[in-house]
């Protein structure tokens, strides 16, 4: 899959560039028949189609639908993490990785990056003190040409197990037209049938939201399999570990409906920030293929500092150069592979869905101009 992307990456850029034409239509044109070009490969490498009927994982057009539904299309925008900011910098290994994987973004050196800090939802107008998460997605350009990309969340578990669960749950907060509000008992219903989406939502109100992007921590949720140069391997959940102290979000900051991004600016202003990408070793009896089930925090559980991501500039969205960018979380340097969690299929396909949405989206506005 890391090839595919590439290959689409550089048809975005060349078309970008003009190559194709002087007509911004025809290069957005070129962009979605490059698109189309790829989506079956896309599917089938993420076990998407070709699967017998009775192991068909829930297609990812439905789980896009059922984000659409909560609050409506916003044409051109991402169908989660609707807003956001983008980032660049560069990660500084220190070689400690290697004890785990043969990736060789382990290996001494630094990596360049580009990011993208959002809050989760739809809508890419809601205030961010309406969100009790923050998320950080991430791509890593190894200089052997593969990539790694991830997609973190501020908290360490997720709501549901499965990609049917997760469609229910968008389904049980879908917003009522009349109040502009989910449905509370809605939601009560399915948590009910749901305890670990009750779990979750204890966790974050036991956890406050960070005053900003910069002082949060960003896990990897799901667990991935680490495989070194002998063929040894083992699991693994990472942490992006701030330097900033963490605190809490304040109810006068919740006045400016875009204060993580003012804050993350202003803070750049004044050098750059720092996490340490924290790589957690699984234990026996830890949940391999389960996102919703924490880890517990053992103090004999190996942990490997693998080095320091360094962010110092931050652009918007809407020209930034993460525009284009699909953090798919299975987009993998050889080192490290995914788990058998169902989620992780499901968020591949997904991404793929919402990308080819709004690029379309975006040679249908050009060809109204």
């Amino acid at each position: 899959m890391a090839k595919t992307f590439d290959y689409l990456n550089k048809v975005l850029r060349a078309s970008q560039a003009g190559w194709a034409s002087p007509s911004l239509l025809l290069r957005y044109a070129i962009i979605v028949v490059a698109i189309g070009g790829i989506s079956f490969a896309y599917a089938f490498s993420a076990g998407w189609v070709g699967w017998p009927v009775h192991r068909a994982p829930l297609s990812a057009t439905r789980v896009v639908n059922a984000f659409e539904s909560v609050t409506g299309p916003h044409p051109g925008f991402r169908r989660n993490h609707a807003k956001g900011i983008c980032v660049t910098g560069r990660f500084e290994s220190n070689g400690a990785g290697a004890a785990l994987s043969r990736a060789h973004v382990f290996a001494p050196g630094v990596i360049p990056v580009v990011g993208r800090f959002s809050v989760p939802g739809t809508n890419p107008t809601v205030g961010d003190g309406e969100s009790r998460l923050r998320s950080f997605a991430l791509r890593l350009a190894v200089p052997d040409g593969e990539e790694w990309r991830m997609a973190m969340n501020s908290a360490p578990i997720f709501s549901v197990r499965t990609p049917d669960e997760f469609v229910a749950e968008l389904a049980a907060h879908r917003v009522d037209k009349g109040t502009g509000k989910p449905d509370p008992a809605r939601i009560a219903a399915f948590e009910e049938q749901h305890p670990e989406a009750r779990a979750f939502r204890d966790w974050t109100r036991a956890h406050p939201a960070s005053s900003g992007f910069d002082n949060a921590a960003y896990y990897s949720v799901s667990a991935f399999r680490f495989v070194k140069a002998d063929g040894t391997s083992h699991y693994v959940r990472w942490s992006m570990v701030p330097e900033a102290a963490y605190q809490p979000v304040e109810a006068m900051q919740r006045r400016d409906p875009d204060f993580l991004a003012h804050r993350l600016v202003k803070t750049l202003g004044s050098g750059p920030l720092r996490w340490h990408l924290v790589l957690a070793v699984a234990q026996p009896g830890d949940a391999i293929n389960d996102a919703t089930r924490v880890w517990p925090q053992t103090s004999n559980r190996e942990r490997i500092d693998a080095g320091t991501l360094v962010i110092d500039r931050a652009e918007a969205q809407i020209d930034g150069p993460c525009r284009n960018i699909d953090f798919d979380p299975l987009i993998l340097p050889a080192g490290i592979e995914p788990s058998a969690d169902p989620l992780l299929a499901a968020r591949s396909a997904t991404y793929m869905e919402s990308f080819y949405r709004r690029m379309s989206e975006e040679v249908r506005y050009a060809s109204k101009r």
